[in-house]
C-alpha cells in the first residue's frame, strides 16, 4: 500500500509527492493525460521548447517558492512585457506611460496622464463599481477601457463586462512610468530547459503512471493509499450532485513558421473583435533561444461544454461561488483526503500560490 495516492501531476501534486518522498513516504502518482507537468507543459518542437497549453511566466515575491523552484532547474531572467494589439495599433502592456502617451495625444508627463484619467474616472464618481466594465471605468477611464480591455475581455469569458464581476479587473497594474515589466514581483522568470524539467525534478524517484483517469476506478484507487491528494475538478470527485460548476476553456493553433522571428515578443495581446483569439505566442522569445524556425500558437477562448475539453480557469462569480462553498463543505468531511489547486478548490491561483499552498499544507 501507499502513503499517497497523488491524482494530478501538474505544480500542486508535483510538490506534495515532492515532500512526501523527502519524508520517506511511499508515493504514486497518477495523471489521465499522458504526460507529466498538468497545464505548465512544455514540448520541444524545432529546438524550441514549446508552452502547449498557454503563455506560463513564473513570477513570486516568495523567496522560499522561488529557492524551492530554483532548487530543480535554473530559471532565466525573462521579464514579462506583453504588447496589445488593436486593428493596426499596437500599446505596451501593463498600462503604463507608453501606453499613455500614444492614447492621448496631449499627455507626456505622469501628471498629464492621471489629470486625463481622473476627467474620464468622473463617470463613476460616487458610485461603487457593480461590474466588470464599471471597474475599469473607475481604475483607468473609458479610453483605455473601450481600446484595450473591452473586447479583450468579453472574447476571454465569453461574456458582456457588464455581467462579470468587478474584482476580476483588480489584478491590471497601472504605472505612471515609463516602464513594461507586467510583474511587480521581485522575482521572475522562466525554467531553462522548460517547466517541464522542472516537474521531472519535483518526481524524480518517484512512481508515475500516466493514461491513468482516477475516475475509472475510484474505489480500487482509493485502498491503494492511506491518504489520498485530489487535484482535478471538485465537483467531479462528488459526482456532480450538488450540481456542475461553470468553467472557461482555451483552443490552440499551433504553427511552425518557415522565419526566424514573427513578431518580435513573446505574447501580444490581440485586444479588438475583429479577431477571434485573444493572443499569439511566439515561444522562442520566452528562452531566447537562436533556430531557424520559429513557433507560434494561436489562443482562442472556448466554452467548457464537453468532458473532453480542459478546463482552464474557474468562474468565480457569486452563482459558481455559492455552489463550490457547498462543496468545499463536502470536501472537508472527506477523510485522508486533500484537495488542492485552481480545480480542487475551484479558485483563481498563480503558479507561486499554488506551490506555496503545497509546500504549506499540512501532509
Amino acid at each position: 500500500m501507499y502513503d499517497y495516492l497523488i491524482v494530478g501531476a501538474g505544480l500542486f501534486g508535483a510538490t506534495i509527492a515532492y515532500r512526501a518522498k523527502q519524508q520517506g513516504k511511499k508515493v504514486l502518482v497518477i495523471d489521465k493525460r499522458d504526460h507529466i507537468a498538468g497545464n505548465v507543459y512544455t514540448e520541444e518542437i524545432e529546438g524550441i521548447n514549446v508552452h502547449k497549453y498557454g503563455a506560463h511566466i513564473f513570477h513570486t515575491d516568495y523567496k522560499d517558492v522561488w529557492d524551492f523552484v530554483n532548487s530543480f532547474v535554473e530559471f532565466n531572467r525573462y521579464t514579462n512585457s506583453p504588447v496589445a494589439r488593436i486593428g493596426n495599433e499596437i500599446y505596451n502592456m501593463p498600462f503604463n506611460m507608453n501606453t499613455f502617451t500614444k492614447i492621448w495625444d496631449d499627455v507626456f508627463t505622469p501628471e498629464d496622464a492621471k489629470k486625463r484619467i481622473e476627467e474620464e474616472r468622473q463617470e463613476m464618481a460616487g458610485k461603487e463599481p457593480q461590474n466588470l466594465e464599471e471597474q475599469a471605468i473607475s481604475l483607468v477611464g473609458r479610453s483605455i477601457y473601450e481600446k484595450l480591455i473591452k473586447g479583450y475581455t468579453e472574447k476571454q469569458w465569453h461574456r458582456d463586462c457588464k455581467d462579470l464581476p468587478a474584482d476580476i479587473i483588480k489584478r491590471l497594474p497601472v504605472r505612471f512610468i515609463f516602464d513594461n515589466n507586467y510583474f511587480n514581483d521581485r522575482y521572475q522568470g522562466i525554467p531553462i530547459g522548460g517547466y517541464t524539467k522542472l516537474v521531472e525534478g519535483m518526481l524524480g524517484g518517484i512512481e508515475v503512471q500516466l493514461n491513468t483517469n482516477f475516475f475509472s476506478d475510484v474505489e480500487g484507487f482509493k485502498k491503494k493509499a492511506k491518504k489520498i491528494v485530489y487535484t482535478g475538478m471538485i465537483d467531479e470527485y462528488f459526482d456532480f450532485k450538488l450540481g456542475h460548476l461553470e468553467y472557461r476553456s482555451l483552443r490552440f493553433d499551433t504553427q511552425i513558421l518557415d522565419e526566424e522571428n514573427h513578431q518580435g515578443n513573446a505574447v501580444v495581446n490581440y485586444t479588438g473583435r475583429e479577431v477571434d483569439y485573444t493572443r499569439v505566442i511566439e515561444h522562442k522569445h520566452f528562452e531566447s533561444t537562436e533556430a531557424p524556425k520559429t513557433v507560434i500558437t494561436y489562443e482562442y477562448p472556448d466554452d467548457w461544454d464537453d468532458p473532453k475539453k480542459e478546463a482552464y480557469y474557474v468562474i468565480n462569480d457569486e452563482k459558481n461561488n455559492k455552489l463550490a462553498d457547498e462543496y468545499r463543505a463536502l470536501a472537508e468531511k472527506e477523510e485522508n483526503v486533500i484537495f488542492g489547486g485552481r480545480l480542487a478548490e475551484y479558485k483563481y491561483y498563480d503558479m507561486d500560490d499554488v506551490i506555496k499552498k503545497a509546500l504549506e499544507t499540512e501532509i
